[in-house]
């Protein structure tokens, strides 16, 4: 008997499926990874299974970051599965090759990222050649049993499909193309001087990046103006009222801070405010009612603008509470999604949500529900129910699920998407909206009074909502009017000019960001507006958290308070590729191009290879273009040094990669420069005149070695004997250059506590807190103790608090910028003394997960019941050797135990030659032991020093000293 096979993007549809299919279909067993009945067998992915990469003949790994072997272009891609998900994968391609299933269903979800999940996973398990089961798509715009039901009687064909998988893999491989090649050809560029500059690219990220740069070049540029208002006050029978002067004949032109209520000189300000004072004006005006609906329901961008507008949560942030409350908590409906709106078939479920709410006890938001369901408020409109404004997802709104537990953040999030979900039902809030003019010959003054007739949605969020329409004043919109009789005259009792001064724009804010990424930069604040331009923005809701936070990560971009600031490294990048003239990657609007082009092949209106030939072009000309290019010419708006010259006192200039001296008028420049990015890292404009004013700066962050790891220094500028010059060297503050000479040290500081091994006085020490009798002082010329701590460990700063607290309470508050230098990820721990070893160590918070009670026994159990039947079914010498044969490969990844002495520095684990070294690297890193005058030679500590035999060993001899310890 033959059956289909459904494979769901997420195991929670895969259990709404069979729910909805049982039926119909007859009961399902479950399985570990699947459910299984006489005619379907029902398994999931769990997101993306497998990625893109070059085929092994293109797929360079020695030279990757040199201009020989670019542009890569590969012919076709290969699949490679991804590496948390494998036993996923297997699973589900073990049920697509079962000989009984005869057909798939493609179940993932309804748009771009769902349709290639599927077809990558059905390549995957097709390998060499195609899998050869004919394919049905399932499109699910909604979840309810019976619309799942519906979408299996209408399933659509591999036709009506070709569109929207030729547009899902265009966008992957478009992404790889440009990623790859750019990040690659940018580094290759930035590094020809030697060092690893490494230089991320990406065809999302980049145009991100324009946007902020651009944006704070406006700020840079922008030249305040002086400008003046006329404030008046009026009086009559009835009372006073506020009145803004105004000229009627205004009309909006080319420059964007013209207002018809500015005047440009303080004399024609005082000239309006003398002539208008005393006397007796006329009024008209006109009142009209007027209404405002509610916001539409949030997609996540939408979500995500407003937390952190109200609470100043990051996307990254909202996008965790979010999942969580989806997730976990099964509050929230999925939260990956860009649309607005609801499937028409959700009036029911809507109305069973209100009837939640009313029956939650959330005393907050209970009342509201009651009143819409006594109101019957929940009826169709196209506004809210509307199938052709759902893609992959609907709306995000509150599950029929009351939750408890929530944390003070989720609650927040929570009560966010259960007052928008409430309001949208609500009736328009109703104003009467009055325009009063004031007009004293030939002068006019308007105030304008808007007042709230009916709160309709608006009663939902309270005073806080009626603050915002109420609250004007200065003769703005918001205040209540008092009336002035048909006729009347009034007097204008005061009149007074205003100085002000006009503003630059605002910076970015993560809301703001993700507004204009929406957009693909274009300022649109309209709903309906923005939903239009959805089709050319840049990345997708799912994707704009981590596309912020990645270029937080690479220090493209600073956090400051809720502003995001752009980095030198980001201006040099910028520079770069405006010079290159790679538009493409500069200008968000032409990356928003793309995404129109896509979704134009999803319709059939544009092929797959137009638009790949389009890709491979542009990657072609951007490697070109930076081959070519000679990095001293880049054109750049480049900054001049307030600092002058070490060397000779002239005029430091910048240009593309240095900071020059162009010398002293009239005379010629005396050959210093500096690097901007040594070891990577881009000086900011400021720390450059700081190095020069103070021959050192530091220690600062985010430099990396060669062969690509983060490493921590101070930066100092020293005179050199033989080229009668000053230059740039890395200072690691090693500390025993001091202790060694016998320099005696004197502290400045205050004790930040008692040493944990001597009970001396801990202070600040160059790069390191040290106990007070760890360096030679004048109390005590011969170190006795050992107390040393850096004060960056990993690149997480310790603040002076932070090791205070340590030294008074044994550790440190939770820190979480620790970045492994294994894995270059960005981890949270404790600093805490660990007496045992006799010095600062890492201490880790508990999962706030922990493991069921019995889960690991029933490993073991399992584990052992496999190898007791293996042991039964073959006699006992096969079974021998075939254990031994199966385990020969893995050990020999595995690699071998170190020594005793090798394992007091990289852990006990058995490891490979080049991972021990690796290893050995991150210790020496970690624990300053280069020699400062010869980085090439390593200095050993105690626990060196039993590996080594010798009290220092060359970075050459560590795989052949490393390869005796292991065996």
């Amino acid at each position: 008997m033959t059956k289909t096979l459904v494979i769901a993007e997420k195991p929670s549809v895969a259990q709404d499926i069979v729910r909805a299919l049982t039926p119909v279909a007859g009961k399902f067993d479950k399985h570990d990874e699947h459910f299984e009945n006489d005619r379907y067998v029902v398994t999931s992915a769990v997101g993306h299974l497998v990625e893109i990469q070059a085929p092994e003949e293109f797929d360079v790994k020695r030279g990757k970051w040199s201009f020989a072997h670019l542009p890569v272009i590969p012919p076709y891609f290969d699949l490679k599965p991804v590496d948390k998900t494998k036993t996923r994968l297997n699973a589900v391609v073990k049920q697509a090759k079962r000989k009984d299933v005869t057909q798939l269903i493609n179940a993932c979800d309804a748009g771009r990222e769902g349709e290639l999940i599927f077809r990558l996973i059905e390549q995957y398990a097709g390998g060499a050649k195609p899998l050869g089961k004919p394919v049905k798509r399932l499109w699910l715009q909604s979840m309810t049993p019976q619309a799942i039901r519906d979408g299996f009687d209408a399933l659509r064909t591999e036709q009506q499909m070709a569109g929207l998988a030729h547009a899902a893999r265009s966008r992957s491989e478009a992404d790889w193309l440009v990623g790859i090649n750019g990040t690659r050809a940018m580094t290759a560029f930035n590094s020809r001087d030697g060092g690893f500059f490494l230089t991320t690219v990406g065809r999302v990220q980049t145009p991100t990046l324009s946007l902020v740069v651009e944006r704070e070049e406006k700020i840079r540029k922008f030249i305040s103006r002086d400008y003046w208002e006329i404030h008046a006050t009026f009086g009559a029978q009835a009372g006073e009222y506020p009145a803004k002067w105004f000229d009627p004949k205004w009309k909006k032109g080319e420059d964007v801070e013209m207002r018809a209520d500015r005047v440009w000189s303080a004399a024609e300000a005082q000239a309006i405010a003398n002539a208008v004072r005393g006397k007796q004006a006329t009024v008209t005006e006109e009142s009209k009612p007027t209404t405002q609906a509610s916001p539409l329901l949030f997609d996540l961008t939408s979500l995500q603008r407003e937390a952190n507008g109200k609470f100043g949560f990051s996307a990254k942030t909202t996008l965790a509470l979010a999942q969580s409350l989806y997730e976990r908590h099964k509050a929230l409906t999925y939260p990956r999604t860009d649309s607005r709106a609801l499937p028409e078939d959700y009036l029911p479920v809507a109305k069973q949500t209100f009837e939640m709410l009313a029956d939650s006890g959330m005393r907050h938001l209970a009342p509201h529900a009651a009143t819409a369901l006594a109101g019957n408020y929940i009826r169709p409109s196209k506004r809210i129910f509307d199938n052709s404004k759902v893609s992959d997802h609907f709306a995000i709104i509150p599950t029929l699920q009351a939750p408890s537990g929530l944390s003070e953040a989720e609650q927040k999030l929570y009560d966010l998407v259960v007052r928008r979900f409430m309001a949208v039902f609500f009736p328009s809030a109703e104003y009467t909206v009055t325009t009063r003019i004031s007009t004293v010959a030939p002068h006019s003054f308007k105030t304008e009074g808007k007042v709230l007739v009916k709160p309709g949605w608006l009663a939902i969020y309270g005073k806080e909502a009626a603050d915002e329409v109420e609250g004007g004043k200065d003769g703005d919109k918001g205040q209540n009017l008092v009336p002035v009789k048909p006729g009347e005259m009034v007097n204008t009792l005061q009149a007074d000019p205003k100085g002000l001064k006009t503003k630059p724009p605002a910076r970015y804010s993560e809301a703001t960001l993700l507004g204009a990424m929406e957009s693909a930069g274009k300022q649109i604040d309209d709903d309906e507006l923005r939903e239009a331009m959805q089709e050319k923005g840049l990345g997708t809701p799912a994707t704009r958290a981590a596309t912020i936070e990645g270029l937080l990560t690479e220090k493209y971009m600073l956090r400051e308070g809720r502003e995001i600031i752009p980095t030198a490294k980001a201006f040099q990048l910028m520079t770069l590729l405006r010079g290159l003239e790679v538009e493409e990657l500069c200008r968000a609007d032409l990356t928003g191009e793309w995404e129109f082009k896509l979704s134009q092949m999803e319709k059939g209106l544009l092929s797959r290879e137009d638009f790949m030939a389009g890709i491979a072009t542009m990657t072609e000309r951007m490697v070109k273009k930076a081959k070519e290019y000679d990095r001293d010419t880049i054109p750049g708006d480049y900054a001049t040094l307030e600092s002058p010259c070490p060397n000779c006192g002239g005029v430091v200039k910048e240009n593309y990669r240095r900071f020059a001296c162009v010398g002293k008028p009239g005379f010629d420049a005396c050959g210093f420069s500096f690097g901007k990015s040594p070891a990577g890292r881009t000086f900011e404009t400021a720390e450059a005149n700081a190095l020069l004013r103070d021959k050192k700066i530091g220690p600062l962050e985010g430099f990396r070695s060669k062969a690509g790891w983060p490493f921590t220094s101070e930066i100092v500028i020293k005179y050199d004997d033989e080229a009668h010059n000053y230059k740039l060297e890395f200072d690691f503050g090693d500390d025993k250059k001091g202790e060694e000479s016998g320099e005696i040290v004197e502290f400045e500081d205050a004790a930040l506590g008692a040493c944990p091994i001597c009970g001396s006085d801990v202070h600040e020490h160059g790069s390191n807190y040290v106990c007070s009798k760890a360096v030679p002082t004048a109390a005590q010329p011969t170190p006795s103790c050992t107390f040393k701590s850096g004060k960056i460990i990993l690149q997480q700063p310790v603040e002076r608090e932070q090791m205070t607290k340590l030294l008074a309470t044994g550790k440190t508050d939770l820190l979480d910028k620790f970045v492994s230098m294994r894995t270059r990820r960005n981890f949270k721990a404790h600093l805490a003394w660990d007496k045992e070893a006799g010095k600062v160590n890492f201490e880790f918070a508990p999962s706030k997960f922990p493991p069921r009670p019995g889960a690991a026994a029933k490993t073991v159990a399992a584990k052992a019941s496999k190898t007791g039947a293996a042991a039964k079914k073959a006699p006992a010498k096969k079974a021998a050797a075939k254990t031994t044969a199966a385990k020969a490969p893995r050990k020999a990844a595995a690699g071998k135990a170190p020594s005793a002495a090798l394992a007091a520095v990289i852990g006990s684990e058995p490891v490979a030659r080049p991972e021990a070294v690796k290893k050995m690297w991150e210790y020496i890193k970690t624990h300053n032991l280069q020699d400062p005058k010869d980085k090439r030679t390593i200095v050993a500590d105690d626990k060196l020093r039993a590996v080594f035999g010798k009290d220092s060993a060359g970075m050459f001899e560590l795989a052949g000293i490393l390869g005796n310890h292991l065996g």
